[in-house]
């Protein structure tokens, strides 16, 4: 079973490989995520674990969606129910954001 610090790495990872994949520095993506630079480079070595709008934030300056932040490629079933179900709650509370400043999220 997947632990708080797996979901942490996972995410990172995945941050990490977007971002490259982009070509975008960390300075680049933590100006478009309006989140510190140290912040971000904690997010990705799995240290530091974002806000639901640093989440968006991220996943928008990469330009993906939240879920695909949170997709692994070789995971076990377990592992994969674990984070759709742990993935809901974070769009859950992303809406609940928007929803509270009166956007909707699209």
């Amino acid at each position: 079973m997947i632990n708080g610090q797996g979901v942490r790495a996972l995410l990172g990872k995945r941050i990490q490989f977007y971002r490259k994949q982009r070509q975008l520095s960390q300075a680049a993506l933590a100006e478009k995520a309006n989140i510190s630079i140290t912040f971000l480079s904690k997010i990705e070595r799995g240290i530091k674990y974002p806000t639901s709008e640093s989440i968006s934030g991220i996943a928008n300056g990469l330009g993906v969606e939240v879920c695909e932040l949170f997709q692994a490629d070789e995971i076990s079933v377990g592992h994969r129910n674990m984070l759709e179900r742990f993935k809901n709650d974070v769009l859950k509370t992303v809406e609940e954001v928007y929803k509270a400043y009166g956007e909707r999220m699209v």
